[in-house]
Parts: structure tokens; C-alpha cells; sequence
């Protein structure tokens, strides 16, 4: 098995959702897991002297209840385990080279209560080579739905094409969300990526996915406003929500758009962000 899923573990309740969103993704998928614990060499290695359990220690005995917990939600799965030492950030980016999915939670130990995304997720989103998927927590709905946030961008047809391989895999249908942010006669600010479609055709633009992944039920809708909040709303009644890392509204020197960076603070739902890499994996767009 040379693909496989990779989920960061820190012992907090959102590491422990994202565990079990990685077990069933890579079950699903017929993927292989790892689970990565990173420590920190800058915490102390015996932080009190009244525990008797070092620091290594601790993140050992992490690493292998997240590998038993594993173990016991998918008996068949290929689990491998890592400790890894370094900045969380960095580690989990080395990981995504050669990853299919890096899974993490939405805030760790180390989060702000008040905070909805962590600094490990923002450091990540838009800078992995491999989807990232950030799991607010626990996961006990199953709604049958993948969305897709779509612009008609390069940053689309990748996050397009993962979105059709989790809803193939889950059986569920796959729902497009178009917003268009701004009107026609709107003035396009210098310093922007490329202008939006002013006449795109979301039902032609999906045939050729249809096509493709004839098995999967796949709808669109279109809605007038920004797709933020249009894209936080669909998440509702979602079982995953997949952005681009960044679509024909961003900044043309950003890593993360300005949409992606706003729904990864209001999503519902599990929210996967997909970067580009290389030549999109979309079909020819009909003429």
C-alpha cells in the first residue's frame, strides 16, 4: 500500500476526532494509516518533579493509545506509527510530501478556548503538498454529502477531483457551490488573481465530472453574494466540505484565499483544503 493517510495526534478531544475521521477515511479508501505524534525538543524532558514519566515517554504512550484506539475502530487496517521531533508545523509538512491526506484537529493543547482553528491549522492550510483536513471534533451524523466550493479556477478542478474520490468512496452524493462575489460591473482590483467568469455555466462546467465518475451523484447550485458564508451554510448538512487553497478570488501571491481562510472559521463540518500541484487533474472544460 504506497498511499496512505496521515493523522497528527497531541491527546486533546479534537486530535482524537481527527484520529477517528483518519481511521474511517483510510478504511474507506482501502489506505494505509500513520499516526505522527511530534515532540517538541524545547519542552522540558522532566517538566515536574513529581512525575516520574519523561517527556519522551509521554508522547510514546500518546502514540500508542492513538495506534490501539486505531486498532480497535478498524481491526484490519494497516496502522504504522511515528515520534517524530520538531516544530509541529514543520514536521507536519514534511509529512505531506509524501502523504495522501495529512488529518489534523482543529485546535490542540495548546489553543486559546475562544479560538475555532489552531495555529497548527493555519499554519498548514494552503501550504501542504497533500490535502489537509482540519476535524472541528467528533464526528456522529452522517449526512451522505460531500460539498465542494467552485469557482472555475485551476484551485477547483484539484479540489473537485478529491472531493469526487471521498464521495465515491462514502456513497454519498456531491453537491458544487458556486457564490459569485461581485457584480458585473464591479471593478476588479489590481494586485487580484484572474478575473472571475462572468458567464460561467456550473451544469456545463460539470458535465465532464459527471462523466468521469458516472457513479457519484453530482449536483450544483449557484448563489448570489459571497461564498463564505453560502459555503459555511452547505456544511450544515455535510459530511465533508472541500476548498481549493486558493480560487479566483485571492490575492495572486497568496497561498490561502481569502474564502478558504474564512470557512475554516465558520464550517459545520470536517473541512479539507486542497492545494494545486502541478497540471490540474480536471477534464477538457467544454468550449
Amino acid at each position: 500500500m504506497s498511499r496512505f493517510v496521515v493523522v497528527g495526534v497531541d491527546g486533546s478531544k479534537a486530535a482524537a476526532g481527527a484520529l477517528d475521521w483518519a481511521v474511517d477515511d483510510a478504511a474507506r479508501r482501502r489506505l494505509a494509516l500513520r499516526v505522527v505524534v511530534v515532540r517538541q525538543p524545547w519542552v522540558a524532558e522532566h517538566p515536574h518533579s513529581g512525575v516520574h514519566e519523561s517527556h519522551t515517554e509521554q508522547c510514546q504512550r500518546l502514540l500508542e493509545a492513538a495506534a490501539d484506539r486505531a486498532r480497535a475502530r478498524a481491526p484490519g487496517l494497516g496502522t504504522t506509527t511515528a515520534m517524530v521531533t520538531g516544530a509541529v508545523v514543520e514536521r507536519l509538512l514534511t509529512e505531506s510530501e509524501t502523504a495522501d491526506t495529512v488529518v489534523i484537529g482543529s485546535r490542540g493543547l495548546g489553543g486559546f478556548a475562544g479560538l475555532v482553528l489552531g495555529s497548527a491549522g493555519l499554519g498548514l492550510a494552503g501550504h501542504t503538498r497533500c490535502p489537509l483536513v482540519i476535524v472541528r471534533g467528533p464526528v456522529h451524523v452522517n449526512h451522505g454529502e460531500v460539498v465542494v466550493g467552485f469557482d472555475g479556477s485551476s484551485d477547483t478542478d484539484a479540489a473537485v477531483a478529491y472531493a469526487l474520490e471521498q464521495a465515491g468512496a462514502r456513497g454519498a452524493r456531491l453537491h458544487a457551490v458556486y457564490g459569485r462575489p461581485y457584480p458585473r460591473t464591479a471593478p476588479h482590483p489590481a494586485g487580484y488573481g484572474p478575473l472571475p467568469p462572468e458567464d460561467l455555466d456550473l451544469e456545463e462546467r460539470l458535465l465532464p465530472w459527471r462523466e468521469r465518475y458516472p457513479e457519484v451523484e453530482v449536483a450544483g447550485s449557484v448563489v448570489l453574494g459571497h461564498p463564505a458564508p453560502a459555503l459555511a451554510d452547505a456544511s450544515r448538512d455535510a459530511d465533508l466540505l472541500v476548498l481549493g487553497s486558493r480560487g479566483l478570488g485571492g490575492l495572486a501571491a497568496a497561498v490561502l484565499g481569502s474564502v478558504s481562510h474564512a470557512v475554516l472559521h465558520r464550517a459545520h463540518c470536517p473541512v479539507a483544503v486542497v492545494p494545486l500541484r502541478g497540471d490540474p487533474p480536471s477534464p477538457p472544460h467544454p468550449a
